[in-house]
């Protein structure tokens, strides 16, 4: 497989990360597979650098539609630094849970770049993780308790929880699947994992693009493919935050289970008759 990422591959693209982004399906594991199937060379590094940097299109979306938390949370962070006594705001608390949670996979990101970049761009680790990680979902729901929301989140908590967005480095698992199960099984509601999870995305996606753009060769996928695919996540993942936010509030995310176990079996499936290649 090889070849030039078209416009046509970049919406095409765009439109999987905007959808899945913020779902517990794994987006850099759907994006692998959609790469697959359009031809492209996994194992290409301008294609890996691709896929992390589209997906700052749905980070800027995050950070427009809760533009005004995440102003509240600068000024209460900054003001909390040189005012002892605003130090009790829970806006002050949350921004120190953002920056907290996002060490873990700053530090496990970079010491793992060539297994990331690597072995775990097969589409056989992505059929895994979609199957095994549903495991997961399925037991923090069932021993979930939610009697902590965001104002309970302490050190220990949100570590935790930025070392389980680590697991979201094997594509498949799924970042905001990993995050909000870290919660649950922490004893946060589901709504404040999730509105921590959604937060912790700006760090950690905004870093891997920006890393990542390093490996773009622009004859491959030249600047019109890079607009367009961001253009496009963009647009999507804007349009579905406030949707996602009521599902997470209103149903388990055991209900992304089945999808996600049938996805991995096919894709297996798919991967054993020699349908498609793993890399």
């Amino acid at each position: 497989m090889s070849g030039a990422i078209s416009i046509f591959d970049a919406v095409v693209l765009g439109v999987v990360e905007g959808l899945t982004e913020f779902l517990p399906v794994s987006s850099t594991g759907h994006l692998t597979i959609t790469e697959s199937l359009l031809g492209l060379a996994l194992d290409d590094p301008t294609v890996t650098a691709y896929t992390a940097i589209i997906q700052f299109g749905a980070i800027v979306a995050t950070f427009l539609y809760f533009r005004a938390d995440f102003a509240r949370m600068v000024t209460a962070w900054v003001g909390g630094l040189r005012d002892p006594e605003r130090r009790q705001h829970q806006d002050y608390r949350f921004a120190w849970a953002v920056i907290l949670g996002s060490l873990p996979i700053g530090v496990i990101g970079w010491a793992g770049r060539d297994l990331i970049e690597g072995p775990l761009r097969s589409l056989w680790a992505v059929a895994a993780s979609l199957i095994g990680w549903s495991l997961v979902m399925w037991v923090a729901e069932r021993r979930a308790i939610q009697k902590y929301g965001e104002e309970d989140l302490g050190v220990r908590q949100v570590l935790v929880i930025g070392l389980a967005q680590c697991l979201a480095l094997v594509p498949g698992v799924s970042r905001s699947g990993a995050t909000i199960s870290g919660g649950l099984l922490l004893g946060t509601t589901r709504v404040a994992a999730t509105r921590l999870s959604f937060f912790l995305a700006v760090p950690a996606l905004t870093g891997a693009a920006l890393f990542q753009a390093r490996d773009i060769d622009t004859a491959v996928a030249g600047w019109g493919s890079i607009t367009t695919g961001l253009l496009v996540s963009f647009a999507i993942a804007y349009a579905s935050i406030a949707w996602l936010l009521h599902l997470v509030a209103k149903y388990p995310i055991t209900v992304f289970v089945p999808y996600r176990v049938a996805a991995g079996l096919v894709l297996a499936g798919l991967l054993a008759t020699g349908t498609i290649s793993a890399t």
